[in-house]
């Protein structure tokens, strides 16, 4: 069985894609099971988010009902709304309220930009496409050309998508894994194959659907384990999934990027208490993480298939 975010017990995908008749879009919703610490990290300077700020450790709540990869740029974090809506009919959520309902599902989001790739610009991701896709949710994920990937670019001319992974660490507590889903729509282009790593990404602008000026971009990643961590732990995990970032593509962290990294712990498997071997266990289970990020970004680049657009056609990364 391949490797995959999945590998982490109780952790779910849905996804949603969108090809064909204008459309060059989808959405990746992660359901992680009640009670899942939540962390993330934002490093690109141009981001589309929503509710990244409730899972600073210092807030009040430490958890997420979801979290949301999205492509069609800021219009497409509408999205989040629909999984809000499939969490809240079945009472998932920050409980506010004595009542069965009486909850707020936390649901951060990030989007890829990914707008005009399929012909349309205004065929993004609605708020219905996340409730269908959290619906969808299950242990398989579509790799490639699906879900958040689906208008996804590598160095604005090659096809990105969606990829995932998984780590083993099994010597560090038997049945301990950490895994990774990243969806790859860089400004930068793979250090594997292909073009060398420091051409300057983009040359063909005028070639890419969009057209010149299409300079957004954004990967987007999260990683999952079954260990519990606190909330600055999990923080730093989603810190360490950016490594992964670094090690697959080139340049990251860019103003034209905006990417943003998840981590989620569930809690199953207790880590060493005593500060010493609890530091060690986590700088291994941190670095793991990046593995697997960079496992799912070549994953993600690697299963992408080339798209025709109208006349013209998205090459495959030649890597």
């Amino acid at each position: 069985m391949e490797a995959s975010l999945t590998d982490v017990p109780g952790v779910l995908v849905g996804q949603v894609t969108r090809r064909g008749g204008g459309w060059l879009t989808g959405v990746t919703v992660v359901l992680p099971p009640p009670g899942t610490v939540a962390g993330v990290d934002v490093r690109g300077g141009g981001p589309g988010t929503h509710e990244t700020d409730a899972l600073d450790p210092r807030t009040l709540v430490q958890t997420a009902d979801a979290v949301v990869l999205t492509g069609g740029s800021a219009y497409g974090l509408v999205t989040a709304h629909g999984v809000q809506r499939w969490c809240a009919e079945r009472g998932q959520g920050f409980r506010v309220g004595p009542g069965e309902g009486d909850v707020v599902p936390i649901v951060p989001a990030a989007a890829v930009f990914d707008l005009g790739r399929g012909g349309e610009f205004h065929h993004h991701p609605t708020e219905q496409m996340g409730y269908e896709a959290a619906a969808a949710a299950g242990t398989h994920v579509e790799r490639g050309v699906a879900g958040a990937g689906t208008g996804a670019l590598v160095g604005r001319r090659f096809k990105g998508g969606t990829g995932t992974s998984s780590v083993r660490l099994d010597d560090l507590a038997d049945g301990l894994v950490v895994g990774a889903l990243a969806v790859v729509n860089a400004a930068g282009l793979p250090t594997w194959g292909g073009p060398p790593p420091g051409e300057a990404p983009g040359e063909a602008d005028g070639g890419t659907p969009g057209g010149p000026g299409t300079a957004l971009n954004t990967t987007l990643v999260c990683v999952a384990t079954n260990a519990a961590l606190d909330p600055a732990e999990t923080s730093r995990t989603a810190t360490a999934a950016h490594d992964g970032l670094a090690r697959a593509l080139d340049p990251v962290h860019t103003l034209a990027d905006g990417d943003t990294a998840f981590a989620l712990a569930t809690g199953q498997l207790a880590l060493p208490a005593g500060r010493a071997e609890r530091v060690d266990a986590l700088v291994r289970l941190q670095a793991a993480a990046a593995r697997a990020v960079r496992a799912a970004v070549v994953d993600g680049v690697e299963r992408a298939e080339a798209v025709r657009v109208g006349d013209l056609l998205i090459p495959r990364w030649p890597g």
